[in-house]
C-alpha cells in the first residue's frame, strides 16, 4: 500500500476512535489553557459533552498546569482525571459559580447552595488522579456567598479516587441521595474558610470509604438524612486518619430520616478540637446498629459525643416546627486507645439522653483512656447539668459548651437503657476529685473490670 494511503487509513482510524466508548479527551484540545488565570469552563464543559455523548470515557487535565474554571457538570460515564502535578482550580469570581446546582440542606445556610463540580442523575461517574482540585476558598475571595468544591444530587456508582481537594470555600462536598460510592486514597485540606467540611453523605446508600486523610475546619465525615423517605445506611469507613477543628465523624444532626448500618474501623484522630466521633439524632429518623473498633485518639477532648434530643436542622422543616423523636440504639464501641493527657480536665466520653428519651443499647468495651485530671471537689459535686431542652439549644445545635465540665473524670451517661461498660483503663497525670465514671438516670447498666490508675473501682 502506499504511504498516502496509509496515512489516510490511519488519520481515518484515529477520528473513529474519538466517538468510541473509553477515549481520553484532552481539555487541551478544546482551548483550554493551563495558566491559572484563563478561565476554563466552556473548554473543559465542552470536553465533558462530547465524552458522555460519544458513550463516555476520561476528561483529562495534564501537562502540570493549573486550569481555573467556574462550575462545571459531570455527566454519564465520565472520569475526570486530573493527572499528577495539575491542577483544576476554581474561580475566585462569585458570579462564575451556577445557580441550578440544587441547594445546602441545613437551615440558615442558603450561602453555599453553589458549587464547583455538580452531577445530577448521572451514573458511572469518577473524579480520579494523583493531581489537585483546589477550591480557591479564601475568605479574600468569598466572605459572604461561598461555593462547595463538589455536590452529586441523586447519582449512583461513584468514584473518588487518589485526589487532593483543597481549600473550598465552604464544605468540600455533599453527596445527596446517591448510592454506591467508593472513596479511596483522597486527602481533603480544608482549612481556609469557615465550614470546611470533608464528605457529608445525605440519604446515600452502599457507601466505601478508605484509605483517606482528613484536615478540616469542620466535620471530617458526616452521615445524615435530610429526608425521611432517604436513609443513610450501608456506610463502611476504614483506614482513614481524621484532624479537624470540629468533629472526626459527625452522625446525625440532619436527621430526618434513618441512619443505620455503619461501621468503623482502623482509622486515627488527632488534634480535634470538638469530638471524635459525634453521635447526634435530633430530627424525627430512627438511628441504629453501628459499630466502631480499632480507634486510636490523641488530643480529642470527647472521644465519644452522644446526643438525643429535638431541634431543628434542615431546611426543609418549617421554622418553628420539630420532628418527633423516634429511637436511637445498637451501637458498639470496642478497642479504643484515647491519650488527652496534654488536654485540660474537660476530656470524657459523654452519653446524654432526653428525659423520657432514653438512647438505648450501648456498649463500650476494651478501652485505655489516659487523662490530665484536675477536676475540683466542687466539680465532683456538680448536678445542675443542662439538659437539652429548647430553652438550652436557642434554636442552635446540642454542643458540649452548654453542659461545660462533667462531675466524671472519664465517662459520663444520662438517659441511657442498656449500657456495658466492660475491660475500661482510665488515667489521670494529676490528681482528680471526680468519679471516674457516672451515670445519671442509666438503666440495665452492665459493669465490668473498670480500673482508675491501675486499680479496679466498684459501683
Amino acid at each position: 500500500m502506499k504511504p498516502y494511503f496509509i496515512h489516510l487509513l490511519i488519520l481515518s482510524l484515529s477520528l473513529v476512535s474519538k466517538s468510541l466508548p473509553g477515549q481520553t479527551y484532552d481539555i487541551s484540545d478544546y482551548g483550554a489553557i493551563g495558566d491559572g488565570i484563563t478561565l476554563n469552563t466552556v473548554a473543559i464543559q465542552t470536553a465533558i459533552n462530547e465524552c458522555t455523548r460519544n458513550g463516555g470515557g476520561k476528561v483529562l487535565l495534564k501537562g502540570g498546569g493549573t486550569y481555573m474554571t467556574g462550575t462545571i457538570y459531570l455527566k454519564d460515564n465520565v472520569t475526570l482525571h486530573v493527572a499528577n502535578g495539575t491542577v483544576l482550580l476554581g474561580s475566585p469570581n462569585y458570579d462564575d459559580y451556577s445557580t441550578d446546582t440544587y441547594k445546602n440542606m441545613y437551615k440558615n445556610e442558603p450561602h453555599m447552595n453553589r458549587c464547583l463540580i455538580f452531577a445530577k442523575d448521572a451514573k458511572s461517574i469518577a473524579i480520579e488522579g494523583y493531581g489537585k482540585i483546589d477550591g480557591n476558598g479564601y475568605r479574600k475571595n468569598f466572605s459572604e456567598g461561598r461555593p462547595m468544591l463538589i455536590r452529586f444530587l441523586n447519582c449512583e456508582d461513584i468514584h473518588l479516587n487518589d485526589i487532593t481537594l483543597l481549600n473550598p470555600a465552604a464544605w468540600t462536598s455533599a453527596w445527596l441521595y446517591c448510592n454506591n460510592i467508593s472513596v479511596s486514597g483522597i486527602t481533603i485540606i480544608s482549612r481556609v474558610n469557615n465550614n470546611g467540611d470533608g464528605l457529608d453523605f445525605d440519604g446515600c446508600t452502599n457507601v466505601r470509604v478508605t484509605n483517606s486523610n482528613f484536615d478540616n475546619s469542620d466535620d471530617s465525615i458526616c452521615l445524615q438524612a435530610s429526608r425521611p423517605d432517604k436513609p443513610c445506611k450501608n456506610i463502611t469507613v476504614s483506614n482513614c486518619h481524621f484532624s479537624t477543628k470540629w468533629g472526626g465523624m459527625r452522625i446525625g444532626l440532619l436527621s430526618r430520616g434513618n441512619i443505620e448500618s455503619v461501621t468503623v474501623t482502623n482509622c486515627t484522630f488527632k488534634d480535634i478540637d470538638d469530638s471524635g466521633l459525634k453521635i447526634q439524632q435530633n430530627e424525627g429518623g430512627e438511628m441504629k446498629n453501628m459499630v466502631f473498633s480499632n480507634l486510636v485518639m490523641e488530643n480529642v477532648p470527647r472521644p465519644i459525643f452522644m446526643t438525643f434530643t429535638q431541634q431543628r436542622a434542615s431546611v426543609e422543616t418549617p421554622e418553628g416546627e420539630l420532628e418527633p423523636l423516634q429511637s436511637m440504639h445498637n451501637f458498639i464501641f470496642s478497642n479504643i486507645v484515647v491519650d488527652n493527657s496534654k488536654l485540660d480536665k474537660n476530656s470524657a466520653f459523654f452519653l446524654t439522653g432526653f428525659p423520657g428519651h432514653y438512647i438505648e443499647d450501648v456498649t463500650i468495651r476494651d478501652v485505655q483512656f489516659t487523662v490530665s485530671g484536675g477536676g475540683t471537689k466542687k466539680d465532683a459535686k456538680k448536678t445542675d447539668l443542662n439538659e437539652y431542652t429548647q430553652e438550652v439549644l436557642n434554636g442552635w445545635w446540642p454542643e458540649f459548651s452548654l453542659v461545660g465540665t462533667l462531675p466524671a473524670s472519664g465517662i459520663y451517661a444520662r438517659h441511657v437503657d442498656g449500657l456495658t461498660l466492660d475491660n475500661i483503663s482510665i488515667k489521670t497525670v494529676t490528681k482528680d476529685a471526680r468519679k471516674p465514671v457516672v451515670l445519671d438516670d442509666v438503666l440495665r447498666a452492665t459493669i465490668d473490670n473498670i480500673k482508675v490508675n491501675g486499680s479496679p473501682i466498684t459501683f
